[in-house]
């Protein structure tokens, strides 16, 4: 029987281990670590005909696990997305759009669904109303900014059916002109369900092509470095049904992430039925090593959810909001269901204390590894009472995407520790960061690292001062191993260390030399995932398994789809096409290289797949 030892000699391995914190080669054997040190060791220890991968003296670490993304949610809709996550400039973007319009079919959509700031654009501005519909007269483009505002070109809002004599909905407001008719601005007043509720008018993907969506989705994030994802739910996101997807991807052995979920409640007075309901189907930690349930939340109860849009007020913390969420921690203690609750500021988290430390008293939380996620401005007397009751928090990089309108609003001095990380380190909290990906802030680790590191926004403004800022050792802790307590898999994975779960990513560049500002540059040149690569690109293109094109055909993901690169970084990482002009991976139009033989839409406007034989990702 053949080996399946991988072998990787000549790098520079940071272990994340403090035992043996340094290596030159690794070896991977039956989806672990089986030797890590010096290279004539750990070739000594392998099989004769191991697969080695030579690393070309670059540097390697444990693969990177986000601990508050929307993978499947995400997933679902990946290959409908243009993304602006990292585009520069205005400019950059609007060609973007208006070369994904031409090639969208009618009735289908153009849509940008967050992942963006105006303030990392060069012009820090958005769009106007009118620059978008002189690029896309006929075709419908839905643009999310933040949890703030969509803006919906004339045709867009034809689609939706939005009109003059269409009422403002609870939460939201329908910016109109003089004569009451909806210009296309949609404000999130005082919260994004008019967004979201829009975006859900728009057309949906078959099953089969959001199959092909999330594997494209998740080959995105391992190019990215990222082997594992606690996925925290999300709205018009029901449990079972839209995790058919997953499972299936699961079932079939395709998964390229480790993917812990969360179940987020989806019924506003109902809350309490869910989980109970849920309670019933599955347990924490059922699943495997790839896939797995990992409790309730981040949505608990709807009165507990703190929206934070920070150009306008905070919402206030609703009266009834401590007599609905205790019965629903009540039931999750005493199930041991571990759960996470959204709660961005400091009066949320009051309310919410008191009711774990109500419950606390009759069933005690020992041992459940309950968080909080986000807390931009928790109070230290909150820090130590999680601390008290051994919760955790996870951190995300919201304030790198809002950390101007903070500042508007509160004052750069307010800025200065939300969150405030250090201290909740020195608190003796676990914590972990992530990225809350993909409707606000983008699902690129490597834009949280920098912010952990520099304490700066995208657009280039200083939020912290030193005294709140994180080396890049304890960046990168944050972003493998102490994200592990967050799914309860502490010691199972997130080092390089023989018998832990082999996952690892060879980087681009050296996270811990390159200067500061070129951090969000890094990506991973080889991915691997219990000892199978899972992604390869330059000179490791060879070892990465193929990925089919993006379905349809026109979609974004085909053209300049994913996270920003710039030419230059394309041209040095990208692999052999295959498939010379006609390849849409790379911003090639294949309707044009085949001519006539193009084949036709089906009846929801989708391109079938294409014969040219590309499979370049």
């Amino acid at each position: 029987m053949p080996s399946t030892d991988l072998l990787i000699v000549n790098a520079r391995i940071a272990t994340l281990d403090r035992a043996n914190p340094q290596a030159e080669a690794v070896l991977m054997r039956d989806g672990r670590f089986a030797a890590v040190g010096r290279e004539a060791d750990v070739r000594a220890a392998a099989a004769p005909d191991a697969t080695v991968i030579e690393g070309k003296g670059l540097r390697a670490i444990p693969g990177l696990i986000d601990s508050h993304m929307h993978i499947i949610r995400g997933g679902l809709n990946y290959n409908l997305e243009l993304r602006w996550d990292g585009v520069p400039t205005l400019a950059d973007a609007m060609a973007m759009l208006k070369a994904q319009v031409a090639r969208t079919p009618s009735p289908q959509w153009v849509r940008v669904v967050g992942g963006f700031t105006e303030h990392q654009f060069a012009e820090k501005r958005l769009p106007t109303l009118a620059e978008l519909n002189a690029v896309a007269p006929d075709t419908p483009v839905f643009i999310l900014h933040l949890y703030d505002r969509a803006l919906l070109n004339a045709a867009a809002l034809r689609a939706v059916g939005y009109t003059r004599d269409t009422p403002n909905p609870p939460g939201g407001e329908i910016v109109r002109d003089g004569a009451g008719n909806p210009t296309g601005l949609l404000l999130a007043r005082p919260n994004a369900t008019i967004l979201y509720a829009t975006l859900a008018k728009g057309p949906k993907l078959p099953p089969e092509y959001q199959r092909n969506s999330t594997r494209h989705f998740m080959r995105e994030m391992n190019r990215l470095g990222v082997t594992g994802v606690i996925d925290a739910g999300g709205g018009f996101q029901n449990y079972p049904d839209d995790y058919a997807v997953i499972e299936d991807l699961h079932r079939d052995g395709e998964l390229t992430l480790r993917i812990s979920y969360n179940l987020f409640t989806q019924k506003p007075k109902e809350e309490l039925a869910d989980f109970a309901g849920w309670a019933k189907q599955v347990t924490p930690g059922q699943g495997d090593d790839t896939y797995r349930h990992n409790g309730a939340g981040e949505m608990l109860v709807y009165s507990a959810a703190d929206f934070e849009d920070f150009r306008v007020e905070r919402p206030e913390v609703p009266a009834t909001m401590e007599g609905d969420l205790e019965p629903v921690i009540r039931l999750l203690a005493e199930n041991r269901w571990p759960w996470r609750l959204h709660a961005t500021y400091n009066e949320t988290i009051t309310a919410a204390l008191n009711v774990f430390e109500k419950v606390n008293r009759d069933v005690p939380l020992t041992g459940i590894n309950w968080f909080f996620d986000h807390c931009e401005t928790i109070s230290q007397r909150n820090i130590d009472r999680v601390a008290a009751l051994g919760g955790g928090i996870a951190i995300q990089h919201r304030m790198a995407y809002q950390g101007e309108y903070f500042m508007e609003r509160y004052g750069h001095r307010a800025a200065e520790t939300t969150p405030p990380i250090k201290a909740m380190i020195a608190a003796g909290v676990p914590v972990g960061a992530g990225t809350d990906a993909t409707r606000v802030a983008s699902y690129n680790p490597w834009v949280s690292l920098s912010w952990l590191v520099t304490g700066k926004t995208v657009g280039g403004t200083s939020l912290y001062p030193v005294a709140n800022r994180v080396s890049r050792d304890k960046a990168l802790a944050l972003w493998t191993h102490e994200n592990t307590w967050f799914s309860s898999e502490v010691g199972k994975k997130g080092q390089i260390k023989v018998g832990q779960l082999a996952d690892l990513a060879l980087l681009s560049a050296d996270y811990f030399a390159v200067p500061e500002p070129e951090i969000v540059h890094i990506e991973a040149v080889l991915t691997v995932l219990g000892g199978q690569v899972v992604h390869g690109a330059g000179d490791f293109a060879g070892h990465a398994p193929k990925l089919p094109p993006a379905l349809p055909d026109w979609s974004p993901v085909n053209g300049r789809g994913g996270y920003y690169q710039s030419p230059e970084a394309a041209a040095k990482l990208a692999g052999a096409c295959g498939c010379a002009s006609a390849c849409g991976v790379h911003g090639h139009d294949h309707a044009a290289a085949l001519g006539a033989a193009a084949p036709t839409r089906d009846a929801q406007g989708f391109w079938g797949v294409f014969g040219c034989g590309c499979w370049a990702v």
